[in-house]
């Protein structure tokens, strides 16, 4: 379902973004577009994308981007967007968002190249709706393949199949942080 009122939505993201520069004295600068270009066809273009630009734009970008995801968040939840409309709004930094998107295309071919090697099942690490959709996508033209997604909330991910595997699926990786302080 699109945006209602795009314009309107986008004057109340600017409204927050103003206020959350300013109160977090960051020195930042933004645009926002609506119904950009879309310059991966075959990806969901956001109805609105608002870029963030500035010197403190590598903080948006530390720790894999968790303050630019955020703000997207934030944002996300103040226009109501239901979780499949979650695509509709995106921010960007640097070029985060093209270059992740590679990455992720650049992961899903490797990940095929193991599967078809070892003819086992592969986890990709937890990830965002919106990246395991690019995995799918990424994938969905090798037909000796299948992708599905596995896990709940932030521990939700995609497993590569060979087409016909039929055995048990991989067990989910979780990191281990010892027993510190535990005797």
């Amino acid at each position: 379902m699109p945006i209602d009122d795009k314009v309107a939505a986008a004057k109340k993201v600017s409204e927050l973004l103003n206020t959350v520069i300013r109160e977090g004295n960051l020195h930042l600068k933004y645009r926002i577009t609506v119904d950009p270009p879309q310059p991966h066809k075959e990806f969901t273009a956001p109805e609105i994308l608002v870029e963030l630009s500035g010197p403190d734009s590598s903080l948006l970008l530390e720790r894999n981007a968790e303050l630019l995801r955020s703000l997207e968040f934030v944002c996300i939840e103040m226009l109501r967007l239901a979780p499949d409309e979650h695509d509709q709004l995106q921010f960007d930094s640097m070029g985060y968002r093209a270059t992740r998107l590679d990455e992720l295309k650049m992961a899903a071919q490797h990940a095929a190249a193991k599967v078809r090697d070892s003819g086992m099942p592969y986890s990709f690490a937890p990830m965002s709706s919106r990246e395991r959709r690019i995995v799918h996508i990424a994938l969905r033209s090798e037909t000796d393949l299948r992708t599905e997604s596995a896990g709940e909330a932030a521990g939700r991910h995609v497993v590569l199949y060979p087409k016909d595997y039929k055995g048990a699926a991989p067990v989910e990786r979780r990191p281990s942080f010892g027993r510190r302080g535990r005797r």
